[in-house]
């Protein structure tokens, strides 16, 4: 009644008062209006949060021993990802969960899945069978695992085992022979086991498939379906991926038996706790803009991203010659030098580590807080887990992007991705100006077309025996030897 009663005070005023004056007062009616709506606002806000009360790990009907060992950690509020899986994994219903790196997956199946077989175990007392499978696509993932398994153990008595390749198997096959209720593995060393009937998959009843969709970056899909073709019909199913293409969307159909599907997060899309910064930068100049940063004493420990191993092992020679600590993590790395680099990093005795894609999973350090791509991925998902390495559930950080001109193209289909664009630092004295409209040419692509996968058509002259040339069959048995290391 009183917005029509001014109206009508303004139709009087039309005639009253000049144009100028009318419009200042329907201005200040505007903002008058605006400064209400933003009380009410605030006061909306502040009974919502007043009123919501976080769960509590003891709210999810799980076992004392476990909620004792997730007292000591420190653990008290699940996350979301957590707070919804949980529940329908203890009912025995097979999940579909999609979260982002860092977001506790790990824990939202490990928990029910300790609690379930100790469960069981109390009933049967099973010994000797594989009762649960944990599929995971790099070996420091499967370390991760497996450590994150110990600090939930409590006083179960389950015993678990860790398989993977780069190291002796004499080890992993004492602990398979001795018995193991749960296995963590890597596709290529499981596979390796079982064809020497060292790991029997008859009488697994929980498989989890974790980090599925790198798995289908690194080409581990047969491998994962090799895997499934050993396992039993009837059994719980865990399948989590931080990204979910539609490869990977069918592949969950295809081994899920009616899930109950988890998105706590969009598709592909990274914490809005995040702050990401892109520098414009030339290639050149990328090294001496990332010395600058380190010269910031606030950063006491970084991780960077590189595209390429032989990247890596540049930017620590670089970074070394400047007088600060690296080292670098990649798949030519020998195990012991891989573990021997994360407990360095972990133990602030190396500043900065460098590493690639694959080698980045499974790094898991609480305390990290900036993060450099120093070389853009050209798949925008990866960038996604590459956040997920500095992000972790409700904790603020900064992910910086070096970008030249050849990048350009990359950070547009991360952007399309994310949907949003990312700020631009340009206060900095290596900043250049980019062309957004100029793509990078894109490399010849060996092994497809009409020349064949070494650069002739291999289907008319390389076939037969007589013809293959000594170098074919040599990088094939590169290829069996470089299994060992994944």
């Amino acid at each position: 009644m009183g917005v029509l009663i001014d109206i009508i005070e303004y139709l009087v005023l039309i005639k009253k008062s000049s144009l100028r004056g009318l419009f200042f007062d329907f201005i200040l009616y505007i903002v008058w209006i605006k400064f209400l709506w933003g009380i009410i606002k605030i006061d909306i806000k502040e009974y919502i949060f007043s009123s919501y009360t976080y769960m509590l790990f003891s709210d999810l009907d799980i076992i004392k021993p476990i909620l004792n060992a997730l007292d000591k950690q420190g653990y008290k509020n699940p996350t979301p990802i957590q707070e919804r899986a949980i529940p329908h994994i203890l009912d025995g219903k097979d999940v579909l969960g999609s979260a982002q790196t860092g977001t506790g997956k790990t824990a939202a199946f490990a928990i029910p899945i300790l609690q379930l077989l100790s469960r069981e175990k109390e009933i049967s007392n099973f010994s000797g069978a594989i009762k649960c499978l944990i599929l995971t696509p790099t070996r420091e993932l499967a370390i991760q695992i497996e450590e994150n398994i110990k600090e939930y153990w409590a006083q179960l008595w389950l015993r678990h085992s860790v398989i993977f390749g780069g190291v002796s198997q004499g080890s992993q096959v004492r602990k398979l022979k001795a018995g193991v209720d749960i296995l963590v593995a890597t596709p290529w060393r499981l596979l390796d086991l079982m064809n020497q009937w060292y790991v029997d998959l008859k009488k697994v009843e929980i498989f989890t498939l974790d980090e599925a969709d790198r798995m289908l970056n690194m080409g581990f899909i047969n491998d994962v379906k090799k895997v499934l073709a050993k396992l039993p019909t009837k059994r719980q199913t865990l399948f989590f991926s931080a990204t979910m293409p539609k490869e990977i969307a069918w592949l969950a159909d295809s081994i899920l038996n009616h899930p109950v599907k988890i998105e706590v997060t969009p598709v592909s899309s990274t914490a809005d706790t995040v702050k990401q910064v892109v520098f414009f930068v030339t290639k050149w100049s990328k090294k001496l803009l990332l010395i600058d940063i380190l010269e910031y004493k606030g950063i006491k420990s970084l991780l960077v991203f590189t595209r390429t191993k032989h990247g890596a092992d540049n930017v620590v020679k670089d970074l070394v010659k400047s007088g600060v600590t690296a080292e670098a993590i990649h798949g030519n790395k020998s195990q012991n030098a891989r573990q021997r680099a994360l407990k360095n990093f972990k133990g602030w005795v190396t500043r900065v580590l460098v590493a690639t894609d694959i080698a980045a999973r499974g790094i898991d350090i609480d305390d990290l807080t900036f993060m450099v791509n120093y070389d853009l991925s050209n798949e925008p998902e990866t960038y996604v887990h590459r956040i997920g390495r500095t992000w972790r559930a409700w904790k603020n950080w900064v992910a910086y992007s070096f970008c030249c001109q050849e990048e350009v193209e990359y950070l547009l289909d991360i952007q399309k991705m994310l949907w949003k664009k990312i700020p631009v630092n340009e206060k900095h004295p290596y900043a250049i100006t980019v062309d957004e409209s100029i793509k990078a040419p894109k490399r010849q692509q060996w092994g497809r077309g009409r020349w064949g996968r070494w650069g002739w058509n291999s289907s008319r002259h390389w076939n037969s025996s007589k013809w293959k040339r000594p170098a074919v069959a040599k990088r094939k048995n590169n290829v069996k030897r470089n299994r060992n290391k994944i």
